[in-house]
Parts: structure tokens; C-alpha cells; sequence
């Protein structure tokens, strides 16, 4: 079978698979109903993504959860120290910066391989709040290299000069940050068994 027949094959392949992806709301209501009873103001911004990509579940997970090496991949981070682990969730110190920016914070992460990783800062002088949720759930059934992924970061700096500036690099941010996540796996894994696809995405 030539090359071009197999791309044809696998390209109507994702496009009737892809469908019943996109009809599930994404999971951002569950994290909402389990983690957060806090209302949502003016100056919190928050993004929800559900997204197939080409790595497993399993593959995925352990990328996210590994906070150690956080400062080695993920857009801003200059130190990641994990200080306290425990059955299902750990605690880590974390410094992020981008210029004028330099702050530190704890997160206490909740952890439930492979499907669920979940952040939330408890301690900092930089945000009112920040969660960030991942949740993983099969992909494709035919192709067990994949998965979709429930993306969520929700977050409210105390300073209002702070929101204003993440107002103009928020969406920014924000996918760099989860394309990061994406680029570590391919180095650990190889290449994806098939390309990203987008299935839902919301910002406010």
C-alpha cells in the first residue's frame, strides 16, 4: 500500500472518530464541580482545551506529574523542588519568571495515574489563585499510542498590574505552555502516531 493511500486511510479514519469526541463537553465542569466553589471575577482568566494527540495515557501522565524536572521544559519555570510526596499527591516549591516577574509559590498537586493530574498554588505572593488541571482518557481505538487530553488553567494574580499585563500574553502563555507538555513526551517517546487535533477550546 503506497504512502499516499495510507494517509488517505488514516486522515477518514480520524475524521469519523473525531466526531464523537467533540459532541463530550469538556471536562472542565468536573473540575470545577470537584476542586473550585470559587467565583469566577473580572480579572481571573481561564482556558479549557479537549485535545486528541498521539501519545498514550500512560505516557502523558507521566510527563505532567513529574514536577522535578518541570524547570528543565515548561515556559518560565526556573526551579521546580518537590519537598513532600505522599500516596496520590505531592507538594513542590516552584519560581516562575518572566521579565519584570520573579515570584515563588507552593503547589500542592493531586495525582491519579494515568487519568488526572491537578495543581493548585497555596501559598505565594503572586497569585490569588492558580489551578491547573490535566485529565487524560482513552484515544482512538484503534491507535493505542493516543489519547485526549481535558486541559484547564484557571488563575488571578493579586496585583491588578499583573492581570493587566497577563491580559495581553495570556493566550500566549498558555499555549506555550501546553505545547511544552507535547514537545517533552516526543523527546522521551518518538514521534506522535498521529497529529494533535483540537477538539474544543474555550477562554474567558
Amino acid at each position: 500500500m503506497s504512502v499516499k493511500i495510507v494517509a488517505n486511510v488514516k486522515h477518514a479514519f480520524l475524521a469519523r472518530n473525531l466526531a464523537q469526541y467533540q459532541r463530550n463537553p469538556l471536562l472542565y465542569s468536573t473540575y470545577r464541580g470537584l476542586f473550585d466553589f470559587t467565583p469566577i471575577t473580572k480579572t481571573r482568566r481561564e482556558f479549557t482545551q479537549k485535545k486528541l494527540v498521539g501519545y498514550s495515557m500512560h505516557q502523558l501522565y507521566s510527563v505532567v506529574a513529574d514536577v522535578d524536572k518541570y524547570n528543565t521544559f515548561v515556559p518560565f519555570c526556573k526551579k521546580s523542588l518537590v519537598y513532600e510526596r505522599k500516596p496520590g499527591s505531592l507538594k513542590a516549591d516552584l519560581i516562575i519568571g518572566f521579565p519584570p516577574l520573579n515570584e515563588s509559590y507552593t503547589s500542592n498537586v493531586t495525582l491519579v495515574a494515568p487519568t488526572l493530574v491537578k495543581a493548585e498554588c497555596v501559598d505565594g505572593r503572586l497569585f490569588n489563585y492558580l489551578l491547573t488541571a490535566w485529565q487524560f482518557s482513552p484515544g482512538l481505538k484503534d491507535i493505542s499510542q493516543s489519547c485526549v487530553i481535558d486541559f484547564m488553567v484557571s488563575f488571578e494574580f493579586k496585583s491588578l498590574l499583573h492581570s493587566q499585563l497577563s491580559n495581553l500574553f495570556f493566550d500566549q502563555l498558555v499555549k506555550q505552555m501546553e505545547y511544552a507538555f507535547i514537545q517533552e513526551a516526543e523527546q522521551r517517546f518518538g514521534p506522535p502516531a498521529i497529529k494533535s487535533h483540537v477538539l474544543v477550546s474555550n477562554k474567558s
